[in-house]
């Protein structure tokens, strides 16, 4: 029997537009360190490197090929990692994200 875990993190890539909105976020979420650490010269976005990196990764879990159900399954699983590191940095350690 399989679990939910596993038909969720392990499905298909859904394709279609839900990857462009993810990279899309990625994007954005990269304009935003932009502001903060170029032109604002502040270290206080830190915590964007990890919403960049969550959200490039789930985008590019979802634009592979429907074959490679392993790999995107992968990349999901790294990518709630990387997010789930932030909540932990975030509720553990605030200093090192500059709040």
């Amino acid at each position: 029997m399989p679990s939910i875990v596993d038909e969720t993190l392990f499905s298909e890539p859904t394709g279609g537009l839900f990857p462009v909105v993810q990279l899309s976020g990625a994007l954005v979420f990269s304009g935003l360190y932009w502001q903060y650490a170029v032109v604002e010269q502040s270290l206080s976005g830190n915590w964007l490197l990890f919403m960049i990196a969550g959200t490039a990764l789930s985008g590019l879990a979802e634009s592979l090929p429907e074959d490679r159900r392993r790999a995107a399954g992968g990349l999901r699983v790294v990518a709630v990692l990387v997010l789930t590191c932030l909540l932990a940095l975030l509720f553990l350690a605030p200093e090192l994200l500059g709040m």
